[in-house]
């Protein structure tokens, strides 16, 4: 199986979700002091990496 870059960017895109998605239910659910604010805010940016590079698919 060959991976050419879009589907790089595609995995790359899923593993960024999940890590966001796991940062911000840390924040969430684990944390109450401010290091729940800071998890949180890390899950946010990599929610918007992962939404860049779903948008680089198909014009790279």
């Amino acid at each position: 199986m060959a991976m050419n870059k879009n589907t790089v960017l595609g995995w790359a895109t899923f593993i960024m979700i999940i890590m966001g998605l796991l940062l911000i239910a840390l924040g969430a659910f684990r944390y109450d002091e401010t290091a729940g604010w800071g998890f949180g805010a890390v899950g946010v940016g990599f929610l918007a990496n992962a939404w860049v590079f779903s948008s680089l698919k198909g014009r790279v």
